[in-house]
């Protein structure tokens, strides 16, 4: 007589626990007040422990980095049951941080009424390092190292619903094309790099320099009043006399009411081209305030 056959069914005990023990996904339940109940050995190795004993002191709730967060997928569970690749960030005892998704399910137990959260992690870490990597030289330009048009565009998404206050500072390398049919593209581009180190040098990191087009560039100035965008302008201008690059043209302007971020860059630039026509300095600047005066003289 053949021996049975077994590991067939999941309706068998054995090969369901089979499943859990070696299934490289990391399976738990928890109570409802965050309490890890069991969970298989994929589980405590993500957490970089060995026992359930090592997460004694610490409940699934602690886990989790943004409580706000746990709050939304709990109401999530209760409403509907179950959730299915929730994202969050985890920190491990160990203080490594981890993003997951949580599928989750909730049942309760007919016996002692207690309602009971079975769930699965999967580990993406890795893969949303690289998604941010990606995202972040996908706002770069790869020649200057400035930020992009794209990365300009997410901050008018971001930023314009506000009512944050910002100043914009517009610059433009004068008669750039020239310079390049005289002495290259390769030179052009050796320029356009250095003139970006040049920016870079006069704002904090917090300031983003931004290349908008071949030799234009954004500043953008987050909180900043209209003094203080103007002063930022003013320091640019006398330190362009001792170690700018190139002759270069600035504008600047502030945010009015409810103005969209791109409105304020556009006007930064209008602010330059109209000093262009009055003014023939190797480099010049023109504000929201000083514009009116300087069109009177």
């Amino acid at each position: 007589m053949s021996a049975p056959k077994r590991f067939r069914s999941l309706s068998d005990p054995e090969s369901l626990q089979s499943f859990v023990q070696n299934l490289r996904e990391a399976i738990y339940i928890t109570s409802d007040r965050g309490e890890i109940l069991d969970a298989n050995p994929a589980f405590y190795a993500l957490l970089g422990v060995r026992t359930k004993e090592d997460l004694s002191s610490i409940g699934a709730n602690e886990l989790v980095v943004d409580p706000s967060l746990r709050l939304a997928q709990l109401e999530q569970i209760d409403r509907d049951g179950f959730v299915r690749d929730f994202e969050l960030q985890l920190v491990r005892p160990d203080g490594t941080l981890l993003t997951v998704l949580d599928t989750v399910y909730c049942v309760k137990d007919p016996a002692s009424g207690e309602t009971l959260y079975h769930g699965m992690l999967v580990d993406i870490t890795d893969r949303k390092r690289m998604e941010d990597e990606l995202r972040h030289q996908s706002m770069r330009d790869p020649l200057t190292g400035c930020y992009n048009r794209r990365y300009l565009s997410e901050m008018d998404e971001q930023m314009s619903p506000t009512d944050a206050p910002w100043g914009c500072i517009f610059i433009d390398i004068d008669h750039f094309k020239s310079y390049n049919d005289q002495h290259g593209h390769q030179m052009g581009d050796n320029t356009l790099v250095r003139m970006s180190r040049f920016l870079m040098r006069q704002v904090r990191a917090e300031e983003p320099v931004i290349r908008v087009g071949g030799d234009e560039f954004v500043i953008l100035l987050r909180g900043a009043s209209e003094s203080q965008a103007q002063m930022v302008a003013q320091r640019m201008q006398s330190a362009a006399l001792r170690t700018a690059p190139v002759p270069f043209s600035l504008g600047w302007a502030t945010r009015q009411a409810g103005e969209h971020l791109m409105n304020t860059m556009h006007r930064a630039d209008q602010n330059l081209l109209a000093v262009r026509v009055i003014e023939r300095t190797p480099t010049r600047i023109t504000g929201a305030v000083q514009r009116e005066d300087d069109g009177e003289s």
